[in-house]
């Protein structure tokens, strides 16, 4: 008997290039359908076979107080009934930029776009009006969105595809793109020594979740800010996947670095399209309508999709929060890590707030180079012992996994005794 998610998928293909509308859906890197989700709530979601998986993406970071929280649905069916959508300015998109500004000391003005992909576009863009200079640094394996000049070398699905470079980039483009070794600092360094003034910004992710897990060094952010003072670049924290996600004030506040400018999203939409980038008033000042710089959106500060992440970011601010969402992500990895010790499996695991890393390698990576190291074949072995299992993890090798306030103890324990059962039986394939 056929699956429901065959079949749909069957149907996709025929509409929707690969069947799917972010590439990475489509098990292209892991083999085998897609599942098609019908439904999610806590830490669970269903697919079309009305199967239950414990749930260990999130809708890739956002759904961090679970799914479908009564709170927040409240929040946007009660701001539903009141529109959609006015394309005029709202006194809730104030409440949210005034909160941002609250909890991440940086940003001193932040203005509300629809995707991560607009956010960083648009604060690159920035940092170039305020500059008057076109080059900009990214690091390998980082992702940044799919805007062109952030997608040379770049990580998540482009890794998962083996295309580290899309097609379709115009050379002109990626000729302004300085693209370095993450956690380096001496060649960045060096590269500002030689070029720095002619650098507008430098971009990176505190903890890049694009490239699996890795978080920056403390040496390597602090390189980068020093040298972005002395030469007057922009320094831009991407933190999409880590904003509100590592810790409340985000991976800045963990790491003490304070950016020029910071890119926000996932969270702060509580899995409603809602990003930012926000900094220092005076670079905020160069956006349009007060300065040169043009950014623009139909649909920025949605009423909708506001209500969400207000709804999502009163949550997240209880006390002991994240200290609890801490335990039980490095609880998950512990787990994990130790019954692929029982296995004799070569493998690690780390964790940042509710942010995880798996990796079939004997140490853990620190770098793009080292990341690419890890057992790519292992990693697809076990995806599909704990798909069945009922555990649905990233499906890719290449992306970070999150955990959500509704993963408790006994959902952790569940997940482990799933890990416990896959790494025997890739043990006993070995064996074979």
């Amino acid at each position: 008997m056929s699956s429901n998610n065959d079949l749909l998928f069957a149907r996709a293909q025929k509409s929707t290039p690969g069947g799917v509308n972010s590439p990475v859906r489509a098990f292209r890197s892991v083999g085998g359908t897609p599942r098609f989700i019908t439904r999610a709530e806590g830490p669970y979601f269903w697919d079309a076979d009305d199967r239950r998986y414990i749930d260990y993406i999130g809708s890739w970071g956002p759904a961090i107080v679970g799914h479908a929280h009564p709170s927040v649905v409240k929040a946007v069916q009660d701001a539903a009934t009141r529109g959609l959508s006015f394309g005029a300015p709202t006194e809730a998109e104030i409440d949210m930029a005034e909160l941002i500004c609250k909890l991440v000391p940086s940003i001193e003005q932040v203005r509300l776009v629809s995707s991560g992909t607009e956010a960083a576009m648009s604060a690159l863009r920035l940092a170039r009006g305020a500059t008057g200079r076109d080059k900009i640094i990214k690091f390998e394996g980082c992702y940044h969105g799919h805007a062109d000049s952030l997608l040379v070398k770049a990580g998540s699905g482009l890794l998962t595809f083996g295309n580290p470079t899309s097609a379709g980039v115009p050379e002109d483009f990626a000729k302004h793109t300085l693209v370095l070794d993450y956690n380096n600092p001496q060649q960045l360094e060096n590269v500002f020594k030689e070029m720095g003034d002619s650098i507008a910004c430098v971009i990176v992710e505190p903890v890049a979740g694009n490239m699996n897990l890795l978080p920056a060094t403390p040496e390597f952010l602090q390189t980068m800010r020093r040298v972005c003072t002395q030469y007057g670049a922009v320094m831009i924290l991407d933190e999409v996947m880590s904003g509100f996600r590592v810790a409340l004030g985000g991976a800045q506040s963990l790491y003490n670095i304070t950016p020029d400018l910071t890119v926000l999203g996932k969270v702060i939409g509580g899995g409603l399209p809602v990003a930012a980038f926000g900094g220092r008033a005076d670079l905020m000042r160069h956006l349009a309508p007060l300065g040169g710089v043009y950014q623009a959106g139909t649909l920025s500060g949605n009423p909708v999709t506001v209500a969400a992440g207000m709804a999502t970011l009163k949550l997240i601010q209880e006390p002991g929060f994240y200290e609890a969402l801490t335990a039980q992500t490095a609880k998950l990895v512990h787990g994990f890590a130790a019954a692929a010790h029982d296995a004799d499996i070569a493998f690690c695991a780390n964790s940042v707030g509710g942010m995880f890393g798996l990796y079939f390698a004997p140490e853990l990576p620190t770098s793009y180079e080292t990341m690419m190291k890890c057992d790519k074949t292992r990693f697809n072995a076990f995806f599909h012992a704990m798909l069945d299992a009922g555990v649905y993890l990233a499906p890719s090798a290449f992306e970070a996994g999150f955990v959500s306030a509704q993963h408790d103890d006994a959902v952790i324990e569940t997940s482990i005794k799933a890990a416990h059962a896959a790494f025997a039986q890739l043990a006993d394939d070995c064996d074979d």
